[in-house]
């Protein structure tokens, strides 16, 4: 089947010659098109260009659906590269914690946090928790999002690690977002082996990675590496682990303070190192360059009240950046990328077109996608959505929390919620 959008009052982050991403003044720049056509055959971008190009042959296909988008925009899903989806229960009376005066770190002592998520895991079903997170995948398509990576990191067992991963692939097979999996056994370190971390390290090393590389469960490998957390040099063992066994790196890094966590993800090519609420000029000089995306997590800076990643200093020293939701129960409960743009804008101070960059190509790249997603270009897979009328690509950041998608189509289909 063909679809046919047309009449599209502008048609935004166009490609005639794809990149990988973009990286500091560049990532001001959005092509886009006006008074405009989109064409789709099965799953993919087939054509795209202004109206007075349509031509006849384009439309000659009885299985041909027009849909008219008068006064709407047409972006390109957003990628949402760093979640917690996956998880067993919500943490709102920690967030009262919070409001109370506790700060994330003392909530996690008292073993709150992570450590709280992780003892429920281990007491829900891979049913309970595939339902749940559906519920909540359904949520994103909602507001946007087009693709989606998952981690794991609430079992902090061999057998809840496992469990997670498998309810994640689940949800690779039935959903139509492109889903991409992360192993995040270095999530936090359990509280038995809270006077030895290492030999917690040792089990995601000896024990957790080779399951997971054995049952094809993990598209990359991530580590929290932050104070309090695990070390640069713990960090390292896992990374060089799991790059034995085919997982590509991902870091959790710098969201507590100036731990070294981005050059360590630099030194093993991370594909991404996300939070960097703190950064110093050695990270600065660590990333430039690099095959690493840097990534910021707005929603977890916004709900924690934490220091802001340094984004205009990032994009004006040559750096590319990548914007995800964090969606997680404690310190990120929501994905919704439209409220991650608006924050960019808000309170990072970043231009409309440097948010699109951040939240589709830039995203799309840290999660090992951009090749086939995060901009409307000829074979690319054909995720995107249609707005309700507004005025400019201003509007949509502008107009925070409002709902303004119409029309979400996942893999050349139209959904329908």
């Amino acid at each position: 089947m063909k679809l046919l959008l047309e009449n599209i009052k502008e048609l935004v982050q166009v490609e005639d010659e794809p990149v990988a991403f973009r990286a500091g003044k560049e990532m001001a720049k959005v092509n886009t098109i006006k008074n405009a056509f989109l064409i789709i055959s099965d799953e993919l971008i087939q054509e795209f260009g202004p109206m007075e190009n349509l031509k006849d042959a384009y439309c000659d296909d009885d299985l041909l659906v027009e849909i008219d988008c008068s006064n709407r925009m047409v972006y390109p899903s957003y990628c949402d590269s760093h979640t917690h989806i996956v998880f067993p229960g919500s943490r709102e009376k920690e967030f009262v914690d919070r409001i109370k005066g506790l700060s994330y770190e003392e909530i996690a002592r008292r073993g709150g946090g992570i450590l709280n998520s992780a003892k429920l895991m281990q007491e829900k079903t891979e049913e309970e928790l595939y339902n749940d997170a559906m519920n909540r995948i359904l949520e994103i398509m909602k507001s946007g999002t087009g693709a989606v990576e998952i981690k794991s990191g609430y079992g902090l067992t061999t057998e809840s690690e496992i469990k997670m991963l498998k309810v994640i692939k689940w949800i690779k097979e039935t959903a139509p977002v492109c889903v991409r999996s992360t192993f995040l056994g270095a999530h936090a370190i359990p509280a038995e082996y809270k006077n030895n971390p290492s030999k917690y390290v040792d089990l995601v090393i000896n024990e957790m990675i080779p399951q997971v590389a054995a049952e094809e469960l993990a598209d990359f490998i991530d580590v929290f590496c932050d104070q309090g957390f695990f070390s640069v040099e713990d960090t390292e063992r896992i990374l060089m682990a799991g790059i034995k066994h085919g997982l590509r790196p991902k870091i959790h890094a710098n969201e507590l303070g100036l731990t070294g966590g981005v050059q360590a993800g630099v030194k093993y090519n991370a594909l991404s190192v996300d939070h960097l609420e703190h950064m110093g000029e050695a990270e600065f000089k660590a990333l430039k360059g690099t095959e690493t995306m840097p990534t910021v997590l707005p929603g977890a800076a916004f709900f924690l009240n934490m220091k802001l990643s340094p984004v205009r200093e990032m994009i004006e020293a040559g750096l590319p950046v990548a914007m995800a939701s964090d969606y997680n129960p404690g310190s990120s409960p929501s994905g919704n990328m439209n409220f991650i743009s608006s924050l960019g804008c808000i309170k990072y101070n970043m231009l409309p077109e440097e948010v699109i960059n951040a939240t589709t190509l830039n995203s799309a790249y840290a999660m090992g996608i951009s090749d086939r997603l995060g901009t409307i270009a000829r074979g690319k897979t054909a995720n995107l959505f249609v707005t309700s009328d507004m005025p400019g690509i201003e509007y949509l950041p502008y107009r925070f929390a409002a709902d303004l998608i119409e029309t979400v189509i996942l893999n050349g289909e139209i959904q329908n919620f």
